[in-house]
């Protein structure tokens, strides 16, 4: 079992929050820069720009809204990454349960 690292933790919320603030912004200003350009283009262009305006708030939303990196699902419980106890070799009795008779002994 490979022992839990730092790295491999999730991000802290407060990162987390940032990081979604930061990929919505980067849309909303792509959007307003698709409003702008609808001012100053004629065509299909007009078109293209249109639906950047209209359909990025939708998109960033989702995207502001995606989980973390995936790599949440990765981490394990501490409890489970630590090694279980070694027994000693030389004592048989130390696995089994005490007052219990060995095999083929009468109780």
């Amino acid at each position: 079992m490979k022992p839990q690292s730092i790295t491999s933790l999730p991000p802290s919320p407060d990162q987390e929050r940032r990081a979604r603030m930061l990929r919505y912004t980067i849309a909303m200003t792509i959007r307003v820069a698709c409003i702008f350009a609808m001012l100053f283009v004629q065509g299909w262009w007009l078109a293209v720009f249109a639906a950047g305006a209209i359909f990025l708030p939708y998109v960033a939303v989702v995207l502001a809204n995606a989980q973390g990196s995936g790599r949440a699902g990765q981490v394990a419980a501490p409890d489970r990454q630590l090694p279980a106890a070694p027994t000693a070799p030389d004592s048989p009795a130390s696995s089994e349960a005490p007052g219990e008779p060995e095999p083929g002994e009468a109780r």
